[in-house]
């Protein structure tokens, strides 16, 4: 079940879900929209390999905008800080932003109970488009649990992306063990 704007509101006000800054304006029905932070990357190296770290380029977004090439894989973050401690967080593209041919995920929309951090975003567009610090990028979705949680995000030993950041956030496949 996704919760509506009126529980957002309650899991809010009970801290169970943390929105910095939170606007009231910003809730949907169903979900709350995020803001894209002013800080891109792009990776280093063309050609990436799972198994190496793979460094990152990040600069600050001119306030007359940047303009996104396509074929090219750019690392974002949201303006706001989020918190979930009792909810599966998603976050999907606003309709508005995937008509300007903007993806914001290539694979990882869902956030983990316990994850308490600015979401970095995996930017990738259809066509050239000037995008702009600020603008609305997308959207947070809570779906309730079912069950106990064990191990919450934030608590676990081998979570990769648990320091705050306002800066996106290379992959860290290369500390997977496999």
């Amino acid at each position: 079940m996704i919760l509506s704007d009126k529980r957002i509101l309650e899991e809010i006000e009970q801290g169970h879900i943390i929105i910095e800054p939170f606007n009231r304006e910003y809730l949907g029905t169903n979900s709350y929209d995020v803001h894209l932070g002013k800080y891109l990357a792009t990776y280093r190296n063309r050609v990436l390999d799972a198994k190496v770290h793979n460094e990152i380029d990040g600069f600050e977004i001119p306030k007359d905008g940047f303009v996104l090439q396509p074929n090219t894989l750019y690392l974002g973050v949201t303006m706001e800080y989020t918190e979930t401690h009792r909810h599966v967080p998603f976050l999907e593209g606003k309709s508005s932003t995937g008509r300007l041919g903007i993806d914001i995920h290539a694979t990882a929309g869902k956030g983990d109970v316990g994850f308490c951090n600015t979401w970095t975003l995996e930017i990738s567009c259809a066509q050239p488009v000037r995008i702009y610090p600020g603008m609305p990028i997308g959207q947070l979705i809570y779906f309730v649990v079912e069950g106990e949680i064990e191990t919450l995000y934030n608590s676990k030993a081998n979570a990769k992306y648990n320091n705050p950041t306002t800066r996106p956030v290379e992959s860290m496949m290369w500390k997977n063990k496999w």
